[in-house]
């Protein structure tokens, strides 16, 4: 009998490179760091290598002094059998606010230019309009030059709009939007294993494209959820070596790989040559433990956000809010407050930026002891139709509190947004030794000045230190 199964092995993405670092430090790993191991990496048979894009672009800039378009073609030279992914916010880019299509457009093109073959696409309010434009710019360049592959993430989140049904008519769109593949993104680790197997099996049975399935440990359920997700017809899997597994991170990749050993789902990756790969990342992982970069407490089980339904992240921004304004006895109410104000707001997904603006507006309006006294410039924007489309329409009453008369906004906001490139590289011609520098300075101005003076000063041999170590949101 065992011989009539079909093989279906999964297919697996590493996330050391990339999520994996930025969930446990602050996307801190330094492109040396990881170059002596591309080689090891390259010959495990991985389905792809996550190592761009997220908050990889800025932590270069910002805290690491390091050009991220180098990092990607010192990767790309490195990796000749792997395909490179990288995280691509949308319209957002990687950056934080809305940008014109031209700008969208010309940075897909030169991520594929410099090596990039997938590229996984998100949005916060899961509004597909701000995805359009960076699918068709990806479908654009596979049609030049045969590389680029456009998968369409959906954030996956609870609440009562959020069933199957939505997700399945999610997944339809998504295919009609010409993705190569289709990812559930899984931020805050909610999606339990028998959720999976009807979710994935819904969506298995409505859609031909392949599904990836991307989610987070912090709850304690994730490799759980991964077995019974790949049981019910996943395609691919995301996980971290172990060294940067667990925690806020994803599921060991060594543990899922000997969970379907032996099975039709068997991956045949050599085991020996991972436990070479866990060997190197280990005493990196010792150095972050040690100068205090990976904090003990993101390796544990946070159990509150099955609980609450809320991320963790948001759960600690949360408490030290409150901790700012001496009102830590108030983190229930707040805990209470936080699906009131999501339900106003169109219930939107809790991931960045939506989760950051709900959970502050909740602290807001218990303080205040009177609910949208003191409403904050996001929120204003966000029920002014901003961010994008919210899966259920605004509170009115709420609405007209927070913006009174402004007319929201009911098109895509990049619609309202000119073409910015040319504007862009007219500013910042004296710094451009490269084209992908203008591009780097679109998402991050000042950031980017600083690293382009950083880079000019090392170039002329003058000796200039590499600025101060902050704090960084993921």
């Amino acid at each position: 009998m065992a011989e009539q199964i079909q093989k279906k092995p999964v297919k697996i993405v590493e996330t050391v490179l990339r999520d994996a670092h930025q969930s446990l430090i602050a996307t801190r790993m330094t492109t040396e760091e990881m170059l002596p191991i591309v080689d090891k990496m390259d010959k495990i048979g991985y389905h792809a290598v996550e190592c761009w894009g997220g908050a990889t672009f800025d932590a270069c800039l910002r805290f690491l002094k390091e050009d991220p378009w180098v990092r990607l073609r010192k990767l790309r030279e490195g990796f000749k059998n792997t395909k490179l992914q990288m995280l691509f916010r949308g319209q957002n880019i990687l950056g934080y606010r809305h940008y014109a299509d031209d700008v969208v457009e010309y940075f897909v093109q030169k991520s594929i230019a410099n090596g990039m073959d997938i590229i996984r696409i998100f949005d916060a309010l899961n509004d597909m309009r701000n995805l359009q434009c960076a699918v068709d710019a990806t479908n654009k360049e596979k049609k030049a030059s045969g590389r680029g592959h456009a998968q369409i993430a959906v954030c996956y989140t609870l609440g009562d709009a959020y069933t199957t049904e939505y997700y399945v008519d999610i997944a339809k769109r998504i295919e009609n939007m010409g993705a190569d593949s289709i990812c559930i993104k899984d931020m805050a680790g909610l999606l339990t294993p028998y959720a999976a197997t009807e979710l994935v099996g819904a969506i298995k049975s409505a859609v031909k494209i392949p599904i990836d399935l991307h989610t987070h440990y912090t709850s304690g359920v994730a490799s759980m959820t991964y077995l019974k997700a790949v049981e019910a017809g996943c395609d691919i899997i995301d996980t971290a070596m172990s060294p940067f597994a667990l925690g806020t991170s994803q599921p060991a990749t060594e543990v899922m790989v000997e969970t379907f050993r032996g099975t039709p789902y068997d991956t045949g990756y050599d085991q020996q040559k991972l436990a070479e790969i866990a060997d190197y990342f280990r005493p990196i992982r010792d150095k972050y433990l040690a100068n205090g970069r990976l904090n003990p407490k993101v390796l544990g089980v946070d159990i509150k956000t099955l609980l609450y339904q809320v991320p963790g992240g948001m759960l600690s921004n949360l408490v030290s809010q409150l901790k700012e304004q001496k009102a830590e006895d108030k983190y229930y109410e707040v805990l209470a407050e936080v699906p009131r104000v999501r339900k106003d707001f169109g219930e939107p997904p809790l991931v960045t930026p939506s989760s950051q603006i709900v959970g502050t507006q909740s602290v807001l309006n218990v303080i205040m002891g009177e609910r949208y006294k003191l409403v904050t410039k996001e929120a204003k924007d966000i029920l002014a139709g901003k961010y994008g489309q919210t899966v259920k329409p605004f509170n009115k009453e709420v609405q007209k509190k927070c913006i009174g008369d402004t007319e929201p906004i009911t098109c895509r906001p990049a619609d309202l947004l000119e073409p910015e490139l040319d504007k862009i590289e007219k500013e910042m011609a004296q710094w451009k030794q490269q084209d992908e520098d203008v591009l780097s300075y679109a998402l991050f101005p000042q950031v980017a000045v600083e690293f382009f003076k950083y880079r000019q000063s090392q170039q002329e041999g003058v000796d200039v230190t590499a600025g101060k170590d902050g704090a960084y949101p993921v």
